[in-house]
């Protein structure tokens, strides 16, 4: 795995921020109208029988949920913007699936921490607030744009937290775990900030750095 991401990111050429943009482009993004495709490891291939999602850690009680009793749960859809740590953000994507505050309802969960550590395949983690989690536009989602996800982006399930940093939105999510400190997951222990807002420029733990361009703009698309 590329553990030296954040460096890379550092070296880029930032990007000029268009004023008339700037309420909703972060400051040293790039408009796309593409997709990237960016990932650590290789894309998982799922059997939707043997699938499931845990939930566990500081809460009244464990559970195992699969993906039917995912997809009965009410579903939502949210138009939001995305904004990746690399550079790039996108604007109006359409996702669907289940709010995570429904989510918790619909299983019965009632966490005691006001932290998450997120686990997805790969050994991929990520951690964030509950408070973060605790929104309308923050989805448990299985499509875009109307269809499901492709594999690439994260099939059959990711997290889309649209008001952080794109890898705070865990594709291939399989494990939600509350946790009483707010431990650094995977890219956060490799240089990354431990909050991620985009409009604060938490791209980095340590020195802001100079930045932009586009390592993004080498990667694959949909």
């Amino acid at each position: 795995m590329s553990l030296n991401k954040a460096e890379r990111i550092k070296r880029t050429r930032v990007p000029a921020v268009d004023p008339a943009l700037s309420k909703r482009l972060p400051p040293g993004q790039a408009l796309t109208e593409r997709f990237p495709i960016l990932h650590e490891g290789e894309v998982p291939d799922y059997d939707l029988e043997k699938w499931d999602l845990k939930v566990f850690g500081a809460v009244d009680r464990e559970i195992v949920v699969t993906y039917e009793q995912i997809m009965k749960m009410p579903q939502t859809s949210v138009t939001v913007d995305i904004h990746c740590v690399t550079r790039w953000s996108r604007f109006d994507n359409t996702f669907t699936g289940v709010k995570f505050s429904d989510f918790l309802k619909e299983v019965g969960i009632n966490p005691n921490s006001k932290y998450v550590m997120l686990h997805a395949d790969q050994d991929y983690t990520a951690n964030l607030e509950l408070s973060d989690l605790d929104r309308d536009d923050v989805l448990l989602a299985h499509s875009f744009e109307g269809k499901p996800l492709t594999d690439k982006h994260g099939w059959p399930l990711r997290l889309v937290v649209p008001h952080l940093y794109f890898w705070k939105s865990v594709k291939w999510i399989r494990g939600i775990e509350f946790i009483d400190e707010n431990k650094p997951g995977f890219w956060e222990k490799n240089g990354f900030h431990i909050n991620g807002d985009p409009f604060k420029e938490e791209r980095f733990s340590g020195e802001d750095l100079p930045i932009p361009e586009d390592e993004w703009e080498r990667k694959d698309f949909d």
